[in-house]
């Protein structure tokens, strides 16, 4: 088995994360920081927007399995692409909506995805597509949150089950059993 990766942007890592922990084929989604001009970014650093990192998951998976295009879908519909620099409550740079490509086969899918998500939306999507810088991986107690911590975290509770729900009910033949 050949592991691969995707980087992607789409809000607060928490939520995302656990998105794809869901799916099959998705070996590990880590929580972290990527697309920002300083070097071993914190949270709060990257919190204040100061940074121009954006909060991003990193998901490897197998592409016998699940392919990338499939993992941009599943983003472009347990997100709202159409919002700029923010996702729901969160606002700023660090929560925009962006993909990372580490090659050119994952920008043309990434440009291709765009266009379908482009048919689900009414509004303009605005997920932008930009070169993969450093990957910073976040600091411990964001990773897996949602399996421990996030579970008692009110803004969780709000905001990932929906996310959630929209995954189970559009794809479900995807779904780790």
């Amino acid at each position: 088995m050949a592991i691969e990766y995707a980087v992607i942007a789409g809000g607060c890592f928490w939520c995302t994360e656990a998105v794809f922990n869901q799916l099959a084929g998705v070996i590990s989604v880590e929580s972290g920081y990527t697309g920002g001009n300083r070097a071993n970014p914190t949270y709060e650093q990257v919190c204040s927007g100061a940074t121009g990192h954006a909060e991003a998951i990193r998901i490897g998976f197998d592409p016998e399995i699940i392919s990338y295009g499939d993992l941009l879908d599943v983003s472009f519909a347990t997100h709202d692409p159409t919002q700029h620099n923010r996702q729901g409550n969160d606002i700023g740079t660090q929560y925009r909506s962006a993909i990372f490509p580490a090659n050119p086969g994952q920008e043309q899918d990434a440009r291709a995805a765009i266009a379908r998500a482009q048919q689900d939306y009414p509004n303009p999507v605005v997920t932008t597509i930009e070169p993969l810088k450093i990957w910073y991986p976040a600091e411990a107690y964001h990773q897996g949150y949602w399996e421990g911590a996030g579970q008692r975290n009110g803004y969780c509770l709000a905001v990932i089950p929906p996310k959630l729900q929209k995954l189970q009910k559009r794809f479900s033949h995807q779904l780790k059993s």
